[in-house]
This record gives structure tokens, C-alpha cells and sequence, in this order.
């Protein structure tokens, strides 16, 4: 059964990332940027986010990267792309890395706590 049919409880793990229950996480890195985003693309097909507006290539996702390096920033943003439910975001230390986190849309405060609007974090 597909992650977005059936979500992971805490603790669980599913194709080697983890989930609390809310938001599963997972990491994939690739021979190139291109070759991780690649993987992404397939995974969320296969998991039922298909319909799921996407950048085209991984030089178009690399547009939605913040261009700093100032951890400060990076503490409160989103660096990569977001759309609701999932984020697809930079490794801060390694290339050809990217993080998928997916979001648990039949969770209680979903939209809120996606956008981490103040008290529903």
C-alpha cells in the first residue's frame, strides 16, 4: 500500500526514512543532483503524490534553494522546494543529497502545522 493510503505511526520506518508519525523523512542521494531529484521524482509517483506539481529538473529546483550560508536563516526557512504535502529540501553539507519529507495530511492541524503557523508546531 502507497505512504499517502497509509501513513507510517511514530517510529516506524518505510523504505529506509522514519516517521513520527507526522512527517516521514527520508534522504536520497544520487551520482548527480539530477540523479537524487531523479529518485525523488520516482518515489512520490510510486507512494501516490503523482498529481503533486513538481519541478521540471533539478536545475529548475535548484531556483528554490536559498542562496546563503548563514545557518541562522536556514534555521527558519525552507531551503528547497515546497508544496504542500511534501518538502524537497538541500542537504546542508553534502551534494547530490536531497531531503524528502513528507507530511501526514490526515493529521489533526495539518495545513497549520505544515506552514508552522505559530502554535501548531
Amino acid at each position: 500500500m502507497a505512504l499517502r493510503d497509509n501513513f507510517p505511526e511514530a517510529g516506524e520506518t518505510y523504505v529506509g526514512g522514519l516517521s513520527d508519525g507526522w512527517k516521514y523523512e527520508t534522504i536520497f542521494t544520487g551520482s548527480s543532483l539530477q540523479a537524487a531529484y531523479e529518485m525523488i521524482q520516482a518515489f512520490l509517483e510510486e507512494e501516490g503524490y503523482d498529481e503533486i506539481p513538481l519541478p521540471t529538473d533539478s536545475e529548475e529546483l535548484s531556483l528554490f534553494k536559498i542562496p546563503t550560508r548563514n545557518k541562522q536563516i536556514l534555521m527558519f526557512e525552507d531551503n528547497g522546494y515546497v508544496h504542500n504535502p511534501i518538502k524537497i529540501l538541500f542537504h546542508p553539507r553534502r551534494k547530490h543529497t536531497l531531503i524528502l519529507q513528507v507530511f501526514n495530511e490526515l493529521h489533526p492541524n495539518h495545513l497549520l502545522r505544515f506552514h508552522r503557523i505559530e502554535g501548531y508546531k
